[in-house]
C-alpha cells in the first residue's frame, strides 16, 4: 500500500530560486507581517521565503506563532502589518477561497473533514463535479477521486464514510485534498502528528513528487528526524519573533534546539533506574470483538508501560477498552488484585484511571469554553456544595497546575480554542493530573508538541512514575516510547505480539513485532 522514500527524501537537489535564476527567484515572500491577539503579541515583524522546488521546514516551540502566520498566508487571519507577495506580486487574501483560487493551499494541525460524507465529497467539496442536469455527478467524483487516491498510493475506497476511517487515514484523506488543489505553495502543519513510520515514508515519497513538479513547501513539525529527512532550508521563529534561516545541510539536531529555545537541551528522555512498586492493574485474556483480543500485562505502580504498533494495530483500543469507553467482550481486569468491571468511563474514574485521548479536537476539547473551564471539567464535581461551585478553590488548583506544566496562556478565562495545539495538550493533561490517578493512561502525550515541552511533558512523566503512579504511554513515535518506557508491549492487526524489556527493546525488534513476526 505504501511506497518508501526515506532514502530518496533525504538527498535534497539542489535549490531552485537562486540568484541565476528568473526575475522571482522566489514563490513566496513574507515581510514585515505583524498580528496580535487580546493580550499575545503573536507575530512581531516576521519574515520568510520559500523557492520553487524546494521544501521550508518552519520550526520554533508552540506559542512561536508558526500556525498564526500560516493561517494569515492561508487567508484564514488578516495581518496587522506586513506584505505577501507571491510570485513577487502583492496580494491579499480576505478569505481561504481567495488564496486557494491564488495557488496555496494548507492541510491543518487539527483535521477539518466531515465524518459523514464519504471521501470523495470531502475532496471536492465546494467544487463538485455536475452533470449535464447540474447535478452533482457522483460517478466522476468517485473516478477523479480513486485516480488521485492511486497516484498518491493512497488505498482507501473512495465512497467510504470518513466517520469510518483512523485517525491516520483521515490524514491522508486531508493529505489528498490538499495536492488535489494543484496549488504552487503547499503549507503541511504537523502532517504526520497521527501516522505511523510507514505512512511518513509515504508522505516523504509524495513531498518528494511535489517537489520535483516545482511547488514549494512549507512544512511544519516538531520532529527533527523529519526536518533534516526532507527539508532544504530551515527557518525558525521564537516567541512571536523571526530568529533566523539556514540550510537544513549546514545544521544538525543542537543547533536546531538551540536556535528554537533559546537553551540547550542536554537530555530530552529523563533518567529512569528507580524500582517500581507493587502490582497495581492486571489485565487478563482481553478482548473486544472484532477489533482485539488476547491482551494481558501487569503494571507496577511507579511503572512505564509503551505500547507500540502500527496504524489499524488496536492500541487506542485497548486503552479505550480499559477505561470504559468500550467495554470489553471477554477478559478481566484486576486493580490491586481485585477483579473490577469497568463498564464506563465514569467508574473508571472512581477506581483512579484517566486517559488523555489520541485527538484533543474531537474527544478531548470543549473548543468554546475557557483554558480554565476546560481543565476543571473532571474535578468539578467535587467543587460543589450546597448547590454552589467552589470556584477560589477551583481557581488556584488550575492556576497551579498551569504553572507545573508551563501552559502558555494570557488568562485562565482565555478561549482554549486559541491556544496553541501543544498549550491545549497540556492543558488537557493538567485536567486529568488533578484527578490525582493511580493509572494514567496517555494516548500520543505529544502528539503536536514542540521538543522544549516534549522534554518537560517526559519530565513529568519520570516524575509522576517516581511518586507511584502507573503510566501506560500509547505513542507513534518509537523514540519516545524506548526512551520512557520500562517495558514496550507491541501490537499488530489487534493481536499481543510480545513484550520487551527496557534492556532488549530496540527499534528493530520493536518493528518486527509490529510488522506481525513473532518474537525469535
Amino acid at each position: 500500500m505504501f511506497a518508501s522514500a526515506t532514502a530518496s527524501a533525504s538527498t535534497n537537489p539542489p535549490l531552485s530560486g537562486t540568484a541565476n535564476d528568473a526575475e522571482h527567484p522566489y514563490l513566496l515572500e513574507i515581510t514585515n507581517i505583524s498580528k496580535g491577539f487580546p493580550g499575545v503579541v503573536a507575530l512581531d515583524n516576521v519574515q520568510l521565503r520559500v523557492r520553487p522546488g524546494s521544501v521550508l521546514a518552519l520550526m520554533g516551540e508552540n506559542g512561536a506563532g508558526k500556525s498564526t502566520l500560516m493561517k494569515i498566508i492561508a487567508g484564514i487571519y488578516q495581518p496587522d502589518t506586513g506584505e505577501i507577495r507571491l510570485r513577487g506580486k502583492p496580494v491579499v487574501f480576505q478569505s481561504p477561497l481567495a488564496a486557494l483560487q491564488s495557488g496555496i493551499a494548507m492541510i491543518h494541525q487539527e483535521l477539518n473533514l466531515m465524518p459523514h460524507m464519504s471521501i470523495a465529497e470531502n475532496i471536492w467539496i465546494g467544487r463538485e463535479q455536475l452533470n449535464g442536469l447540474h447535478m452533482v455527478d457522483h460517478r466522476a467524483m468517485h473516478r477523479c477521486t480513486a485516480e488521485l487516491l492511486e497516484r498518491l498510493r493512497i488505498n482507501l475506497d473512495p465512497e467510504e464514510q470518513v466517520g469510518n476511517l483512523s485517525i491516520a487515514e483521515r490524514q491522508m484523506v486531508e493529505i489528498a485534498k490538499a495536492v488535489s488543489y494543484d496549488s504552487d505553495v503547499l503549507i503541511m502543519d504537523e502532517p504526520t502528528s497521527a501516522i505511523t513510520e510507514t505512512e511518513v515514508a509515504h508522505l516523504f515519497s509524495i513531498i518528494a513528487d511535489l517537489r520535483a513538479q516545482g511547488k514549494g513547501i512549507i512544512y511544519i513539525t516538531h520532529k527533527m528526524n523529519e526536518v533534516f529527512a526532507i527539508a532544504d532550508e530551515v527557518a525558525v521563529f521564537r516567541d512571536g519573533a523571526y530568529i533566523g534561516l539556514q540550510r537544513a545541510d549546514s545544521m544538525n539536531g543542537d543547533s536546531l534546539i538551540s536556535m528554537m529555545v533559546g537553551r540547550e537541551l542536554t537530555q530530552l528522555f529523563p533518567e529512569r533506574d528507580q524500582p517500581v512498586g507493587k502490582l497495581l492493574l492486571s489485565v487478563r485474556d482481553l478482548a473486544l470483538n472484532g477489533v482485539f483480543e488476547g491482551v494481558s500485562f501487569d503494571l507496577h505502580a511507579g511503572e512505564v508501560l509503551g505500547i507500540a504498533g502500527l496504524m489499524g494495530s488496536g492500541r487506542t483500543n485497548v486503552a479505550e477498552t480499559i477505561f470504559g469507553i468500550t467495554p470489553s467482550t471477554r477478559g478481566e481486569i484486576f486493580l490491586d488484585g481485585t477483579p473490577i468491571r469497568v463498564s464506563d468511563p465514569h467508574f473508571a474514574i472512581e477506581k483512579g484511571f484517566a486517559l488523555l485521548t489520541e485527538d484533543r479536537k474531537l474527544s478531548g476539547l470543549f473548543p468554546c469554553l475557557s483554558v480554565l473551564e476546560n481543565m476543571e471539567m473532571a474535578v468539578l464535581p467535587h467543587y460543589v456544595g450546597n448547590g454552589f461551585v467552589h470556584q477560589k478553590a477551583l481557581r488556584v488548583l488550575c492556576e497551579d497546575m498551569c504553572k507545573k506544566l508551563r501552559v502558555k496562556t494570557p488568562s485562565l478565562e482565555q478561549c482554549i480554542d486559541t491556544l496553541s495545539g501543544g498549550n491545549q495538550q497540556k492543558a488537557l493533561l493538567a485536567r486529568w493530573l488533578m484527578t490525582n490517578p493511580r493509572v494514567l493512561i496517555l494516548d500520543e502525550p505529544t502528539r503536536g508538541i514542540d521538543v522544549g515541552a516534549k522534554a518537560e511533558i517526559y519530565r513529568l512523566i519520570s516524575l509522576l512514575a517516581s511518586e507511584g503512579m502507573a503510566v501506560i504511554m500509547i505513542s507513534s513515535e518509537l523514540p519516545e516510547v524506548l526512551g520512557m518506557s520500562d517495558r514496550v508491549m507491541v501490537m499488530h492487526e489487534g493481536e499481543m505480539m510480545g513484550t520487551l524489556d527496557r534492556a532488549e527493546a530496540t527499534q528493530e525488534r520493536v518493528m518486527h513485532l509490529a510488522s506481525g513476526n513473532p518474537v525469535h
